[in-house]
């Protein structure tokens, strides 16, 4: 517990600190990511330092760093609150993640190691396996080609704040469409364009995939958002 790690740990007060901040935004963002913080919920400063044992100070820094990752809001009507994921929203995230991950395929194809092409043809092969994307092995796929980029800066704006909150969009939006064979072939073309050290194809290809899941999402929405005859 996090309470018994204030007793605990020997350090330099802001060290202390710090360490407890981290270990307190990594357990928020998995409550927040499991549903136990409901989307839209009021985040209550005290019901939380009680409930994990903390001082305000670090809570006050795990939950600054929640709103740095789009996890929670804040207002002055209506104060903290657990992000509620729109499927608006989630479009706009996917036109940043095209960019993004553009990028990230372009410079994976120019920094890409054998052992990482190898890993990504098993992930492809896994794919393969069940004849649909899996979810986790759809997000293990790109997050290798992120990784592979050698970028820092793509890496962090990739793994650590746009893949955490697409994941969260994913799981409480109902229009999520079924991935299809076609998201398969999708995935053999970056990968193809990576393995030869094609960084403008791995781009386009890249672009291409993540364009085509953000329109299958809108026309998952429009669906949705057309009344039905009676």
């Amino acid at each position: 517990m996090l309470a018994n790690e204030v007793n605990s740990v020997d350090t330099h007060p802001e060290e202390t600190s710090g360490t407890l901040a981290e270990h307190l935004f990594e357990q928020l963002t998995t409550a927040i990511m499991e549903g136990v913080l409901a989307p839209g919920s009021k985040i209550s400063e005290p019901a939380l330092a009680r409930q994990y044992g903390v001082s305000r100070g670090p809570l006050r820094e795990a939950l600054h760093r929640l709103q740095e990752r789009k996890l929670i809001t804040r207002s002055a009507n209506f104060g903290a609150r657990v992000v509620k994921p729109s499927a608006q929203a989630l479009v706009e995230l996917f036109v940043v993640r095209e960019a993004l991950e553009g990028m990230a395929a372009r410079q994976a194809a120019m920094n890409v190691t054998s052992a990482e092409i190898t890993a990504l043809h098993r992930a492809a092969e896994r794919h393969d396996d069940v004849q649909t994307i899996d979810q986790q092995h759809d997000q293990d796929f790109h997050f290798m080609i992120a990784q592979a980029s050698r970028n820092p800066m793509l890496i962090n704006l990739l793994c650590s704040e746009l893949y955490p909150l697409l994941r969260l969009y994913r799981g409480q939006n109902p229009t999520s469409p079924p991935r299809s064979q076609r998201a398969l072939i999708e995935h053999q073309r970056i990968l193809s364009a990576i393995e030869d050290h094609d960084p403008e194809i791995a781009e386009l290809q890249m672009r291409r995939h993540i364009a085509a899941a953000r329109l299958r999402r809108e026309q998952a929405i429009e669906h949705l958002s057309v009344p039905t005859a009676k």
